[in-house]
């Protein structure tokens, strides 16, 4: 059997290709590279879910990293279960067509019981006395202590948050993806899957930390084009194709708009108050916005409203289209878990979760690296606060609280926007800002100058289609 491997380089853009990635651009010019028309949201699980499953939201149901959960008037973001995705995925499509095909799925979100064969996704552990255990779990059981004693263990603190994309105690600027990469190899030498999927973060970090055009990204796309050429020498080795692709490219932005405080200006949001800080009363608000970078899901109690909403946003500088209704319907999002209005930036602006009016009463979670608490994404988490004389040594003082057993808030993230420098969700205004999808083997890359975020999961098929 011929075997696939499918390598996500987060953010990856022609135009980056083109400034300094020779590796890479090697493999695009042996066998071919096009344009991929970003899934919309253009978000990490929409865009995964779109390739997997070679459908839309309105069928899979992923509208975005995370949303409003009616039922439990909660917002649910970067849940684990392969569940949520629900629409077939391509690896059971192939298995039920080929004798014997495995899967084995490295890092790709929804990893947790999932169908594939073989799993591991970052997973901290979380004890009833309210600390948290960095660690990654695994399907089977045994891969997680087999792996951690051959490669040592994941480097989590580098996975995101201030020490993501930069030298620091945690290691290396890439060790994530490093890590990741080597596990690749891990599973190739010990268990041979038909296809592997394998997520490189490393881009991600610095391009939403300072845009693509900071003078550190070119050592960025140095380190990620010799991981992936390592990792593509090492497979070709063991006779496994590549199919390289990214879920979005990420822009320039200037601007961070808050939905949620505007809504608060107007009556709409329902705060409470506890301990000192300031909680959206989901259920009891009449409007709010779950915000994921580019892209804001506005969820309205009141069907009356949605005129009255829609307006208001429409005078907010740098927002770009607002889909409701009919439009929902036509560009593939009208979900039960989508809001009332998917309202989406220019590429130049991007949405904060941002409520609050006063610093000193924002939630105790803002000043934390806190993805599931939140919510909304927060790419401040990439930033130690620069308001910190000494943010060094407050970290190590939190570390040695933590060491001793006593509670403690690892609150050291600013709460600042602006510091925010590149973003993506939307469609880029610039063709070659768009995900790209590219291979070693002819053939295998549709000829098109561009294809839809669907057609990737053909793409992987027909592959295997002669098997």
């Amino acid at each position: 059997m011929n075997r696939l491997a499918v390598i996500n380089v987060v953010g990856l853009t022609a135009d980056l290709i083109d400034r300094g990635m020779p590796r890479i651009k090697a493999m695009a010019q042996q066998g071919g590279i096009t344009r991929i028309d970003p899934a919309l949201p253009a978000l990490t699980c929409t865009a995964q879910s779109n390739y997997l499953t070679g459908s839309q939201p309105s069928t899979h149901g992923i509208v975005a990293n995370g949303w409003y959960d009616r039922d439990l008037a909660e917002v649910q973001f970067w849940k684990q279960p392969n569940q949520l995705v629900q629409a077939p995925k391509v690896w059971e499509q192939l298995r039920d067509k080929i004798p014997d095909f495995t899967c084995a799925k490295l890092f790709w979100w929804y990893n947790m019981h999932s169908t594939a064969d073989f799993s591991i996704t970052p997973r901290p552990m979380y004890p009833a006395d309210g600390r948290k255990f960095f660690d990654i779990y695994s399907w089977p059981y045994n891969i997680r202590p087999e792996i951690t004693r051959d490669l040592g263990a994941f480097p989590f603190p580098a996975f995101w948050g201030p020490a993501a994309g930069v030298q620091s105690p945690q290691g290396e600027p890439d060790a994530v993806s490093r890590w990741i990469a080597n596990a690749a190899k891990w599973m190739e030498s010990h268990h041979k899957p038909s296809l592997s999927l394998i997520y490189l973060p490393h881009l991600d970090y610095n391009l939403q930390r300072h845009g693509p055009g900071h003078s550190s990204i070119p050592d960025d796309l140095k380190r990620i084009d010799h991981i992936v050429g390592d990792l593509f020498d090492f497979l070709v080795g063991q006779g496994v194709d590549a199919l390289i692709l990214s879920e979005y490219g990420i822009t320039e932005v200037k601007k961070a708009i808050h939905l949620n405080r505007l809504f608060r200006e107007q009556g709409w949001l329902t705060i409470k108050e506890e301990l000192g800080h300031e909680l959206i009363d989901f259920g009891a608000s009449k409007v709010f916005a779950v915000a994921d970078h580019q892209v804001a899901h506005v969820y309205i109690q009141d069907a009356t409203m949605i005129r009255q909403v829609r307006t208001l946003i429409e005078s907010v500088e740098g927002v770009d289209w607002i889909w409701s209704g009919e439009d929902k319907a036509k560009q593939g999002i009208d979900h039960e878990r989508s809001g009332d209005l998917v309202v989406f930036s220019k590429d130049w602006a991007w949405f904060t979760y941002y409520y609050w009016l006063d610093d000193q009463k924002a939630p105790d979670f803002a000043r934390c690296v806190d993805i599931h608490r939140k919510p909304g994404y927060d790419p401040v988490e990439l930033f130690l606060d620069p308001a910190l004389k000494f943010p060094k040594l407050k970290i190590v003082q939190r570390l040695l609280q933590k060491k001793l057993g006593f509670r403690m808030l690892m609150d050291v993230i600013p709460l600042d926007a602006t510091l925010v420098k590149g973003s993506h969700g939307t469609r880029p205004a610039d063709e070659r800002h768009f995900p790209v999808i590219l291979s070693n083997t002819s053939g295998l890359i549709p000829e098109d100058d561009c294809i839809s975020s669907v057609r990737v999961a053909e793409v992987i098929k027909s592959y295997f289609s002669d098997q």
